[in-house]
């Protein structure tokens, strides 16, 4: 027989170590594990979405992966994707030759057209190729005919790869006669405004549209999370200028100017104002890797991604040069801008699904008909003429 002290004895050694450490270590654990599935779960679903509908996958990072990760953690995986691609294709273009971007409505080039085209005010010399082995059309300018002006040139393309180490980023550029065309600027029903209640139509006009003098459209700056960038229509001001900016300026007569905004007036003729990023070339010189410029594009984390990037330059006689392309980062892109004549540019929008081109043609009955100005980047001329949510361009006849 045991007694009460040797009974209460077993007990105390015998009894289950109700020790809850380990227990705690392991929840922690499996926080961690869920943590890490869900953010890899997310980000194969974004690289699914990139590559099966980029519209979707667009959305779905602005809409969805933004307000869960934030803006800094977003752009950093958008890198690591983009960055990703651009190294296969690095190994891909070693062994393989790539493809033009031009569509096959690009007509014959300016050297062979009838000489019975009247004047022009185009600066059309043919820019020389990087590459040793230039694609069929690389660099030289190819007329796009218009029903608006028969029998002249107005609105002109080529294409030019302007990375000497990546065979395969190509830079559409196009060339708009100012003295016949006319540039206006539309804010979006969400963007850059929306989220500081001052939504625009994000359309172009109606009365525009019905007179058939539509000529173009193409994308414009940065979302409002990206930077808050200046944005003035008319007598709205969207959101307020800020300095050291590269700042798109309309004015009522039509010139167009582009210039590094420091508080400076801007004139009492304004038509519109829109700010994107720093200079990417000012007064002729790229400034891109200039100390001082490069510590500005600093401000942009998406500066050092190679996606796709659109941009606007100023020629020496005024007229403008719209410039997209695949694999480009500020420098390449400022480098086709240049060699196509602008003497002042600045970046407008990057990813494949903001980086946009519509030309829009032989109005009839109510309707345009649109094409694309290169493979590859999004359609959007159902946005532009029925309600886009991103501030746009628009080109008419004057």
């Amino acid at each position: 027989m045991y007694n009460h002290h040797q009974i209460m004895a077993y007990r105390y050694n015998n009894a289950p170590n109700f020790n809850f450490k380990p227990y705690k270590k392991s929840l922690w654990k499996r926080l961690i594990y869920w943590t890490i599935g869900v953010f890899m779960l997310t980000l194969i679903g974004a690289v699914l979405f990139i590559k099966l509908d980029t519209a979707v996958a667009a959305n779905f990072t602005d809409d969805t992966l933004r307000p869960i990760f934030g803006d800094t953690a977003v752009v950093y995986l958008e890198k690591i994707f983009f960055n990703a691609s651009d190294r296969v294709n690095q190994l891909k273009y070693k062994m393989a030759t790539p493809v033009s971007p031009f569509l096959s409505t690009n007509s014959a080039t300016i050297s062979v057209i009838d000489k019975v085209v009247q004047s022009y005010d185009l600066n059309l010399v043919a820019i020389r190729p990087t590459s040793d082995n230039p694609l069929d059309g690389e660099g030289q300018w190819h007329n796009i005919p218009l029903s608006l002006f028969p029998n002249q040139i107005v609105l002109v393309d080529t294409f030019i790869r302007p990375d000497p180490s990546r065979s395969y980023a190509f830079a559409t550029l196009v060339q708009m006669d100012m003295s016949k065309l006319r540039l206006y600027s539309v804010a979006g029903t969400k963007e850059p405004g929306g989220k500081v209640n001052k939504p625009g139509p994000g359309v172009v006009p109606k009365d525009i549209q019905d007179k058939g003098i539509l000529v173009a459209a193409f994308d414009g700056g940065f979302q409002y999370q990206d930077g808050q960038y200046g944005m003035i229509v008319g007598n709205m001001t969207y959101l307020p200028l800020q300095n050291d900016l590269a700042t798109l300026v309309g004015h009522n007569d039509g010139r167009l100017e582009i210039v590094k905004y420091e508080g400076q007036d801007l004139g009492s003729d304004v038509a519109f104002v829109r700010q994107n990023c720093p200079m990417l070339i000012e007064n002729g010189v790229i400034g891109t890797q200039d100390d001082k410029n490069h510590k500005l594009w600093g401000r942009t984390l998406t500066a050092d991604i190679y996606t796709w990037r659109s941009g606007i330059g100023i020629t020496a006689n005024g007229n403008l040069i719209f410039a997209a392309g695949n694999a480009l980062v500020p420098s390449t892109l400022a480098a086709a801008l240049k060699a196509a004549g602008a003497v002042n540019a600045m970046q407008l929008d990057i990813n494949p699904n903001w980086v946009r081109f519509n030309i829009f043609d032989n109005y009839n009955n109510g309707a345009y008909s649109s094409v694309l100005i290169m493979q590859g980047i999004q359609d959007g001329s159902i946005a532009y003429l029925h309600g886009y949510k991103k501030d746009f361009f628009y080109v008419t006849k004057k």
